[in-house]
């Protein structure tokens, strides 16, 4: 296995975001659009927040059934992003590798990691997808 790899090499640049005046519902119409699991949340370029799927789920009524994954989004009308966001989330650089990544993650309850540059300035964001899938490519 490969030593010292930056995240940069397996983050996903090409992200979708939200702002903070956007709606849950817009939120979750990305979610499922893009088949994604995190979105950062951001103020022009700098991150804000992180809103994932599993943070709408635990707002809502959720009524799942077998053949769907359908959020009963009554709820979403009550809260804003700003509120159901992770706030201030942990951040990593470009150059951070992708085993301080690994321990970073291994310690914590979430599944995702901005990525920024220039202090807070958003270029990527690392999941544990992103991880899984940089193990495959090393079989």
């Amino acid at each position: 296995m490969k030593q010292r790899v930056p995240v940069s090499q397996i983050m996903t640049k090409n992200l979708e975001t939200l702002t903070t005046n956007q709606s849950l519902y817009e939120a979750e119409s990305l979610f499922k659009k893009h088949n994604i699991r995190h979105i950062p949340v951001v103020d022009g370029k700098s991150i804000v927040g992180v809103l994932s799927y599993s943070d709408l789920l635990k707002i809502s009524y959720a009524d799942v059934n077998d053949n769907e994954d359908t959020v009963e989004s009554v709820v979403y009308d009550m809260f804003t992003i700003p509120q159901v966001m992770a706030k201030v989330p942990l951040t990593v650089t470009a150059d951070t590798t992708v085993k301080e990544v690994i321990e970073i993650l291994a310690k914590q309850t979430f599944h995702s990691l901005p990525v920024v540059e220039n202090g807070n300035e958003l270029v990527g964001i690392v999941t544990t997808t992103d991880l899984l899938n940089y193990f495959l490519e090393q079989y």
